[in-house]
C-alpha cells in the first residue's frame, strides 16, 4: 500500500462534467468464452457511440497486454491482476463520463463482482453484458486457433477448455451470439443505456 498520498479533488465533480458532457460515466462489461464475440461487439458497440457524438472507449483484452499489463502471464494470480487493473482503469474512464466498453474473457465472478463494487463505491454505472455462445460454437469459430492448440496441450489454463469460466448469475445484458448478430447486440446495449439515462 502506498503511504503520504492525498488524493487531489478537481475543479469540476462529476455532475459538472455530466452536465457539460451530456451523458453520464457507465463501464459496459463484456465477458465471456474467446470467440464468443466480445471484441467484435465491442467494436461495434464503441463505433455505433461515437456516430452518435458521445464520448466512449474501448479496452480490449488482447491490446491491453500490450502495454499496461505485458507484465502479466495467464495464471489464475495474473488474470486476476490482469482484471484488477481494468477495474481500476475503467472507472477511471467512467469518473470522466466516458462510456467504458472493456471486452474481457474475466473468467471469475469474483473478479468481475470487485470490478462492479469498485464502481459501486464511486457512484458510477457499471453494466455486466454476458457474451454468451456454446463451447462448441467458439470451438468452430476459433479465428486464433486457440482452442486447437490448448486441445492438443500447447496452452496450459485455457479458460472453458483447462480452466473454468464461472457464467454471470443475474447480468444487466445476456446476449446469444449463436443466436443474434453484432447489428442486435449493439442495439440491445445501445437501448438500455439509453433507457437508463447513461446516453
Amino acid at each position: 500500500m502506498a503511504t503520504n498520498i492525498v488524493f487531489h479533488e478537481g475543479s469540476v465533480d462529476i455532475a459538472g462534467r455530466a452536465e457539460l458532457l451530456k451523458q453520464k460515466g457507465v463501464t459496459i462489461w463484456l465477458t465471456g468464452l474467446s470467440a464468443s464475440g466480445k471484441s467484435t461487439i465491442a467494436c461495434a458497440l464503441e463505433q455505433h457511440l461515437l456516430h452518435q457524438h458521445r464520448f466512449c472507449y474501448r479496452l480490449d483484452g488482447d491490446n491491453v497486454r500490450f502495454g499496461l499489463n505485458k507484465d502479466l502471464g495467464f495464471d489464475e494470480r495474473s488474470r486476476n491482476e490482469n482484471i484488477r487493473r481494468i477495474g481500476e482503469v475503467a472507472k477511471l474512464f467512467a469518473d470522466a463520463c466516458c462510456v467504458a466498453v472493456t471486452a474481457f474473457i474475466s473468467p471469475y465472478r469474483a473478479d468481475r463482482a470487485l470490478a462492479r463494487a469498485l464502481h459501486a463505491e464511486a457512484g458510477l454505472g457499471f453494466v455486466e453484458v454476458f457474451v454468451d455462445a456454446p463451447l462448441e460454437v467458439v470451438e468452430q469459430r476459433d479465428p486464433k486457433g486457440l482452442y486447437k492448440k490448448a486441445r492438443a496441450g500447447e496452452i496450459r489454463e485455457f479458460t472453458g477448455i483447462s480452466a473454468p469460466y464461472e457464467a454471470p448469475v443475474e447480468p444487466e445484458i445476456h446476449i446469444r451470439t449463436d443466436q443474434s448478430d453484432v447489428v442486435e447486440s449493439v442495439r440491445v446495449i445501445t437501448e438500455y443505456l439509453t433507457q437508463r439515462g447513461f446516453i
